[in-house]
């Protein structure tokens, strides 16, 4: 029955917050080029791209959207990480190798991940963890699949789902840059997978369940 279901959020949430906190201060963890354009004031956009059903002309699609737009937005500079996929690479560094403000990187470990979605402006990807986790860093989400298995984010607000077309993507990053109020309303919408107190509730509903009646700050 619902008064079974305990709604906890993601873990996941609680461990970005405890790498933010901890990262504070730490230039190391961030990518030279990156802190570089960071400081010169330049808006990051981080793109990620390697899902399977992406592969061939989605992947083109995408990396076609991206030179378009570095060519379109010169204070911003887009950061990939690319997949070690051979066909993700050869597709990537075939359309994006040698552009100004495109910044190709090897795969990042967690914590420079994280140092990177920190500082970054809006997020491009196809991937799901990140969908959960960009948000809770008040970072817009452009979603490049036509369904997403997160769809909690899309109707939140905090993610939109743009495909893999060249125009969409163009679209909907010129809007996200262009149009300050559309930004914040992403940017400040409530991320719905936790505010990185999941481990806390989900403690606390094992004891309800478990017969203790003390909360947590008791045990």
């Amino acid at each position: 029955s619902p008064d079974n279901v305990y709604i906890t959020g993601n873990t996941v949430i609680d461990a970005l917050m405890w790498v933010r906190d901890y990262l504070k201060d730490k230039n190391e963890y961030l990518h030279e080029d990156v802190r570089k354009a960071v400081e010169e004031g330049k808006k990051i956009i981080l793109v990620t791209g390697h899902r399977r059903e992406n592969h061939g002309n989605g992947l083109v699609d995408i990396c076609n959207a991206i030179k378009h737009l570095s060519y379109k937005y010169l204070d911003c500079i887009f950061v990939y990480p690319v997949h070690l996929n051979p066909v993700v690479q050869n597709t990537v560094r075939k359309i994006l190798s040698n552009h100004a403000r495109v910044m190709l990187l090897p795969p990042l470990s967690y914590l420079h991940f994280q140092a990177l979605l920190n500082v970054s402006y809006l997020v491009l990807t196809d991937s799901g963890g990140i969908q959960e986790e960009a948000p809770a860093l008040s970072k817009p989400v452009l979603v490049m699949r036509e369904v997403t298995e997160r769809p909690e984010g899309i109707q939140a607000g905090c993610a939109r789902l743009v495909g893999s077309r060249t125009s969409a993507i163009v679209d909907g990053v010129s809007e996200l840059i262009e149009n300050a109020e559309v930004y914040n309303r992403m940017k400040n919408a409530q991320n719905p997978y936790g505010r990185g107190h999941s481990s806390e509730k989900i403690v606390s509903a094992i004891l309800s369940v478990s017969g203790y009646k003390n909360n947590l700050m008791a045990v």
